[in-house]
């Protein structure tokens, strides 16, 4: 198998460091050739309070990235790709081989999840039958994506998971007293309620397991990840070496 050429879009700000490093080291490692992309071409950076769990209180431990994945995005900040990144606006499906989206619930994200340049191109890239991999918000982006098929989602029929409506109103239930609507990036609509609302009667939307445990490349069965066709979904953080592995795992069927 040749290695592929795989596209990362990150907003400017805010981007889960779990979901978007423990990807690129995986698959940079089994050989493939990952570039990066923001809206204007300038160093994007991850989230800080997931970088460092300051201002999450007594939930640091259960929340924040864990120090592999820390590790792995210092390591990230380092690779020349990330550091000189393509503009959305640079992006066509031809040129790459498969594009994996990256989550983050930080309102900087919102940039990169409301780019109609972006959602064209994850649309073309499901229509052409190219790999997609998305976990988390990413998977919003995803049906926001309609392309051609203007008013219909491009995972309209697919069977996918995101961020589960529960762990996104836990998670801003615990902080909500100091840090307000933080970890909600639209208040008052959950991520899994616009997924679902995309999907068509033949599409499915798949919560999988209790997520308790993050995997590791040790354990990825810890994680979660859901296939359907080129496509792959994962839910948060703790399924992102489940999720790069299945990634890759497309290379050896999708051209």
């Amino acid at each position: 198998m040749e290695p592929a050429r795989i596209i990362i879009p990150i907003p400017t700000y805010g981007f889960d460091p779990t979901e978007a490093a423990i990807p690129w080291k995986i698959l940079s490692v089994k050989g493939h050739d990952v570039l990066f992309a923001t809206p204007r071409g300038t160093p994007g950076a991850a989230d800080s309070i997931m970088l460092t769990g300051k201002g999450l209180g007594v939930w640091k431990g259960v929340l924040a990235a864990r120090s592999d994945a820390v590790a792995a995005y210092r390591e990230l900040e380092r690779d020349v790709a990330f550091q000189k990144p393509l503009s959305y606006s640079e992006l066509r499906v031809e040129d790459f081989d498969g594009i994996f989206l990256p989550g983050g619930h930080d309102k900087g994200v919102r940039e990169y999840l409301e780019s109609e340049a972006l959602q064209s191109l994850v649309a073309d890239f499901i229509t052409a039958g190219k790999a997609v991999g998305a976990v988390c918000h990413g998977v919003l982006l995803a049906a926001r994506s309609t392309g051609q098929a203007r008013g219909r989602s491009a995972l309209a029929g697919a069977t996918v998971t995101s961020l589960l409506r529960s762990q996104e109103l836990l998670a801003w239930r615990l902080t909500r007293l100091w840090l307000g609507d933080y970890y909600l990036t639209y208040p008052g609509r959950t991520v899994e309620d616009e997924v679902r609302s995309a999907l068509t009667a033949a599409g499915r939307f798949v919560r999988g397991p209790l997520p308790l445990l993050r995997d590791d490349l040790r354990h990825p069965n810890r994680g979660f990840s859901v296939r359907h066709g080129n496509l792959v979904t994962a839910r948060w953080p703790g399924d992102a070496h489940n999720l790069s592995l299945a990634f890759d795992a497309l290379f050896h069927e999708v051209g």
